[in-house]
Formats: C-alpha cells, sequence, structure tokens
C-alpha cells in the first residue's frame, strides 16, 4: 500500500504519515485486523489493500 500511495504523490500532493498500529494499545484495539488502513483525519478511506478508485476520488476532492 505505501509503494502505491508514494507513486499516487505524483499525480495528487499530499502528505504521507505511517503510523504501526501495533505499537499503540488504543489504535490496535480499534484498528483490529483491519490493518493496513488508509486514514485521512477520521475518515477511513480503505483497508487491507489499497482501493486506489476510492483514494483518486477523495484526492480528487481536495483538489
Amino acid at each position: 500500500m505505501i509503494a502505491a500511495l508514494r507513486r499516487m504523490q505524483d499525480r495528487f500532493s499530499f502528505d504521507l504519515s505511517i503510523i504501526d498500529v501495533d505499537s499503540d494499545a488504543a489504535l490496535e484495539t480499534q484498528f483490529g485486523e483491519k490493518v493496513p488502513v488508509l486514514m485521512c483525519g477520521d475518515r477511513e478511506l480503505c483497508h487491507y489493500f489499497l482501493d486506489e478508485p476510492v483514494v483518486t476520488a477523495f484526492l480528487s476532492e481536495l483538489r
């Protein structure tokens, strides 16, 4: 997922922060098995795999 997001940064300007969910008990409780998960603020965009159409649509709305 990270590599695909890095490629998307060529088309869209965004910062990417990587957080180890397993190192934080609260995050581990919140997300459980839904890792990896892609969030923007409080909004979950996708989990398990990159849903590129959803992320592309979301990033297009931010332009």
